[in-house]
């Protein structure tokens, strides 16, 4: 099995057994490098609003997706096992995504940072992370919202 594919499984696995919001959303990892992660949300009648664009609620998941899985990736790659948590949310919509939503995260640097200061010192590590959501079959790489998300992550003994 290819990394992508390890890679969705498990996220499916996590959104149908531990976050059902996210398993509900049905995201897809569609990139994943040591720095870059980009998961995509399908508007569907479940994630779009009255608006016909995506529901603000699915655009939570998929910025909290796309924040939260190169962390967890990567604390499993080192044979970590960390507590992972968002402790602030900050947002800034745009333009409304009327298709499918991806959610991009380029902050693979910060998070190996973070995830090298906690297991050195055991302390629980706080950075803010960028998610960037884009409709790239409507809009190309024109931003529909900007995410900012206190990512908080702790190594477990």
């Amino acid at each position: 099995m290819d990394i992508l594919a390890a890679a969705n499984q498990h996220l499916h696995y996590f959104g149908e057994k531990l976050v059902p919001m996210i398993g509900y959303c049905e995201p897809e990892i569609i990139k994943m490098t040591e720095e870059t992660v980009e998961i995509k949300i399908p508007l569907t009648q479940a994630t779009k609003n009255h608006l016909h664009s995506m529901y603000f609620g699915a655009l939570a998941v998929g910025a909290d997706a796309a924040g939260g899985f190169l962390a967890i990736s990567k604390s499993e790659q080192m044979g970590k096992k960390i507590s992972l948590a968002f402790k602030a949310v900050k947002a800034e919509f745009l333009a409304r995504p009327e298709a499918d939503v991806v959610f991009v995260c380029n902050d693979g640097k910060l998070i190996d940072q973070m995830l090298a200061e906690t297991i050195e010192t055991g302390l629980r590590v706080n950075q803010p992370v960028t998610i960037t959501a884009l409709c790239p079959s409507l809009h190309g790489d024109e931003p529909m919202a900007i995410f900012e998300l206190t990512l908080s992550v702790k190594v477990v003994s």
